[in-house]
């Protein structure tokens, strides 16, 4: 792999990993918000953002480290089955990445149900005019 195409390679998998990190941190605090809030819209809320941050932000980046970090092994010395830590690296992104989506399921269930009760709680707290 050229120099250039490999600093690339390099770049976007640091970015991605890096970014997969903090969005985790993220919905980490939405769900403690989720679980020790106790006003009813908050908690609606973040269970909704957490859905959200997960499937077009989490998701996309645990794929590109995926790929970006084979991308790495294939295209550089290091090599896939080289080093022992490589393919380590390698094994625990593709099991993390894997518990993700299994946990996605999880949030999406909760999402919803915080969806469709909004509505009704909304409600029940005006007044009639």
């Amino acid at each position: 792999m050229p120099p250039a195409l490999r600093r690339l390679a390099l770049t976007a998998h640091v970015t991605s990993s890096v970014g997969w990190l903090g969005s985790v941190a993220a919905f980490l605090v939405l769900a403690v918000v989720g679980l020790t809030g106790e006003d009813a819209q908050r908690v609606r809320g973040a269970y909704l953002a957490m859905e959200v941050t997960g499937w077009y932000v989490i998701v996309p980046l645990a794929f590109a480290a995926l790929l970006t970090g084979l991308v790495q092994s294939l295209g550089t010395t290091w090599g896939l089955f080289r080093h022992y830590w490589v393919l380590a690296k390698l094994a625990l992104t593709a099991l993390a990445t894997l518990l993700l989506l299994l946990h996605m399921r999880v949030a999406e269930q909760v999402a919803h149900t915080a969806a469709r009760t909004a509505g009704t709680a909304g409600t029940a707290r005006r007044p009639h005019r």
